[in-house]
């Protein structure tokens, strides 16, 4: 799957891989929605949105809508969000361990706005695995499913990108991965994954699919 001694930067994606951050707000947009008469499960949500930048996935909304969301409509869930995030918001199951037995590089690049970014990777005590290795979609000047943030977080990094892999849980995430020219593993451990959605990220370009942080340990350990 991955060759030997191929590997020079393993990049993280954060929400729906470290945390259950893709979850939880999959969860509040799916009620914010059904209040307009738009009804998805969190995990259909997720198949459509995870990965891309929040503004992308309200604007697509609006789209299908037919009109523009109502006022205060997206603070309204942003608040909601944060609030379940501050009661909620979790390291995904065996991150700790496998963070503190990587021996690769490694850096996070998100589609997350940098501070919070920052702050929720701060609030689940995993920040000091990665800074300042931090980087954000709000550092660029397109958000997945285009390359710009893996790009740049590998600049940044030093490393070349044909040797670099990406941990993604989205098919926008390994699209932009397999577009940057780097190998893509996809995660399907979070709660907001459906049955099909390891299929999905397959299609998009992922080399292989993991649901636990465990099995992915192994797949880096081999090479």
């Amino acid at each position: 799957m991955i060759a030997p001694g191929s590997i020079d930067l393993v990049i993280f994606d954060c929400d729906g891989v470290l945390v259950n951050s893709e979850e939880i707000a999959c969860k509040v947009c799916v009620e914010a929605l059904a209040s307009l008469d738009m009804h998805m499960t969190a995990q259909q949500f997720a198949a459509r949105h995870a990965g891309m930048p929040i503004s992308d996935s309200w604007r697509l909304i609006e789209t299908n809508y037919g009109k523009p969301l109502p006022a205060g409509f997206r603070e309204s869930v942003d608040a909601e969000v944060y609030r379940r995030f501050s009661e909620s918001l979790a390291p995904m199951e065996g991150t700790v361990e496998l963070l503190s037995n990587l021996t690769f590089p490694r850096c996070v690049a998100s589609s997350t706005g940098l501070a919070r970014l920052t702050q929720n990777l701060t609030q689940v005590g995993l920040v000091e695995f990665f800074q300042p290795s931090i980087f954000s979609v709000s550092q660029v000047k397109r958000g997945k499913p285009a390359p710009d943030v893996f790009l740049y977080a590998a600049s940044q990094m030093g490393a070349d990108p044909a040797r670099c892999v990406v941990v993604e849980d989205s098919g926008h995430g390994v699209t932009a991965a397999v577009r940057a020219g780097m190998r893509a593993v996809g995660f399907v451990g979070g709660g907001h994954a459906g049955p099909d959605y390891a299929g999905k990220l397959r299609t998009a370009g992922a080399l292989g699919v993991v649901s636990a942080m465990s099995d992915l340990a192994t797949l880096l350990q081999q090479v």
